[in-house]
């Protein structure tokens, strides 16, 4: 008769995780907003006088890369450890909030799609008030 294994029994499977407690992924998430945050270059101005500004841009996709992970499901999944679900939140929030500050820049169709990406919805909500019967609909079907 074999014994049955118990959950701690299980063999581990997979890759050893590539950061042990929150504070290491913090380390790597603070240098990818300090330094490792792509920029663009914004030309405005007169075309004699042009003024030429440089822009952060911080994503997502750059920040799971920044921290070594392969794509943005694994990092979410981390997300899913109790550990590591603030530090991962308010990396996210950091990102989200660029976006939300390029609305209020008149840069709105990227941004509109990116905060949907986050969870922000674009819909109306409509109030009816009344009813309508059975009655009033086969009436309704009858003549017409």
């Amino acid at each position: 008769m074999t014994a049955k294994k118990k959950p701690e029994d299980k063999l581990k499977v997979g890759r050893p995780r590539k950061y042990q407690t929150a504070d290491e992924l913090q380390i790597a998430i603070t240098d990818y907003f300090d330094n490792g945050i792509k920029t663009k270059t914004v030309v405005s101005g007169r075309k004699e006088d042009p003024t030429i500004t440089e822009i952060p841009v911080p994503t997502i996709t750059g920040l799971v890369l920044h921290c070594g992970f392969c794509d943005r499901a694994s990092f979410y999944d981390l997300e899913k450890i109790p550990e590591f679900s603030h530090t991962i939140k308010r990396a996210r929030a950091f990102i989200e909030k660029h976006y939300e500050e390029l609305m209020q820049t008149g840069n709105t169709i990227g941004a509109i799609f990116a905060l949907k990406n986050f969870g922000w919805k674009d819909k109306q909500e409509v109030e009816m008030s009344g009813s309508l019967s059975i009655e009033d609909k086969l009436a309704a079907l009858r003549s017409g």
